[in-house]
């Protein structure tokens, strides 16, 4: 049979929540039941509707729901569900090639992506990038680079740190359940340092940042460490943003001796949180600078850029992947760096910021069980606390989260404690479903802290 050529007539895209069934609904119920028996355990999903198509900011359902997109993929489609430059693209290369292994015969948009970092990312000194498939690949081959580079071995890295799932960002990532446990030994030289959490610690940044550094030259040394890698906003461990004056001191403390300072900027990347990169709302201008999630749309790509005499320490074969830096989703990077810049999504990143936060400021203020609202851009959250005591609610956050999920609106949890729903909604959602999914929220929010 021979395939048509003619494209297949589109729906006219959804422009608003529409709830046709409970949620889940039948269908994704049945789906549900057979993906218990063909799909492992271990793998879970935060919300089970069957997803058959999106669009902007819109989740449509095997059900025919209509979901209000808070979650982005957890910060991947900054430019909204299929953006029509990051379709475009791929629809193009996937008809030119697929794949060649750029290690076997390379091809001009692993290249041209690696020009765009280089313009991109903080900092005017000379940069070079190699690309892979996870962030979690992007953080171990920044660690590879800075051990050669230093000819050290120590990894500096913090309290309440997410890196990633392979054994050694395992052993970075802080949180146990459900990263860790069980999957030991981790690789060794790796030392966990105090971080800066304003809302638990209360201490200035420049303090924070000064415990940890005595903490690294005490049990360390700095002439022993290789890199320091941390996240300019801590994403799975609660969204938490340093106390001003805490990454610079670090950054500086990295200069003065050598070691490389790695941003894992996996989830604060691409305008997500009001600029192209969270590193520099101070200015810091990284060694090494890991990205992945919002670079491609939602295809797979990560990245490892910084200064080229780094990377060129590492000798030639050694650094790469079967499918780093694949066609595809170069295509979908370029696609989605041109909708970036087009439509300015770090100013719409600022325009959801100057939105969302008033609101959740006057929630906590009404309720009482928003211990902190913070974050930057379109990268939010609030952590839900007991009243009087401070202490970590993670079951009021649970009901808040289900009450959202069966209203149609697709929040997240996140943090050490569990307490904290974090909003990572599309860059470019329109006005009108950003205020509806906040109501929604609210709405969940009151219900719940009186339940």
């Amino acid at each position: 049979m021979t395939a048509s050529t003619t494209a297949e007539p589109q729906a006219p895209a959804p422009r608003q929540r529409t709830l046709r069934t409970e949620i889940p609904g039948p269908v994704s119920r049945e789906l549900q039941e057979r993906r218990a028996n063909a799909v492992a355990a271990g793998v879970s999903s935060v919300l089970p509707v069957y997803v058959t198509s999106a669009s902007g900011g819109l989740l449509t359902d095997a059900d025919g729901n209509v979901l209000i997109d808070f979650g982005s993929g957890i910060a991947v489609t900054n430019v909204g569900h299929s953006a029509p430059a990051v379709v475009d693209r791929v629809r193009k290369q996937a008809c030119w090639f697929t794949h060649t292994c750029f290690m076997v015969t390379p091809y001009e948009g692993y290249v041209e992506v690696c020009e765009a970092l280089a313009e991109l990312t903080p900092g005017d000194h000379a940069k070079k990038s190699v690309l892979f498939n996870s962030g979690a690949e992007a953080v171990e081959n920044a660690v590879k680079i800075a051990r050669t580079a230093t000819g050290r071995q120590a990894v500096v890295v913090f309290d309440h740190a997410y890196h990633g799932r392979t054994n050694l960002t395992m052993g970075m990532t802080a949180k146990s359940v459900p990263y860790k446990h069980g999957f030991g030994p981790f690789a060794p030289e790796i030392y966990r340092v105090p971080g800066s959490y304003p809302f638990r610690d209360g201490l200035p940044g420049p303090e924070a940042a000064a415990l940890a550094i005595d903490r690294i030259e005490k049990q360390i040394g700095g002439d022993q460490v290789a890199a320091v890698v941390l996240e300019p906003i801590q994403g799975e461990g609660g969204f938490i943003e340093p106390a001003r004056g805490f990454l610079p001191a670090i950054a500086a403390w990295c200069r003065e001796n050598g070691v490389v300072y790695v941003a894992d900027e996996v989830q604060t990347g691409f305008c997500r949180t009001g600029s192209w990169f969270a590193s520099t709302d101070e200015d810091v201008v990284p060694d090494l600078i890991a990205t992945a999630k919002g670079i491609a749309g939602g295809l797979p790509l990560s990245a490892v850029t910084g200064r080229a005499s780094l990377l060129d320490a590492v000798p030639p074969g050694g650094l790469g992947g079967t499918y780093g830096g694949n066609p595809i989703a170069c295509a979908a990077a370029l696609g989605s760096i041109e909708t970036m810049k087009a439509e300015d999504l770090a100013s719409s990143a600022k325009r959801i910021e100057g939105v969302v936060l008033p609101r959740l400021r006057a929630l906590a203020s009404e309720t009482g069980v928003i211990g902190d609202v913070r974050g930057r851009g379109a990268m939010l959250a609030a952590e839900f606390v007991k009243p009087g005591s401070g202490e970590p609610d993670p079951g009021l956050t649970k009901r808040v989260v289900a009450a959202c999920h069966r209203a149609g609106v697709v929040v997240l949890t996140c943090g050490t404690y569990g307490n904290v729903v974090r909003l990572l909604p599309p860059l470019s959602l329109a006005d009108d479903l950003l205020d509806e999914g906040l109501s929604v929220l609210e709405h969940a929010v009151r219900t719940e802290a009186r339940a």
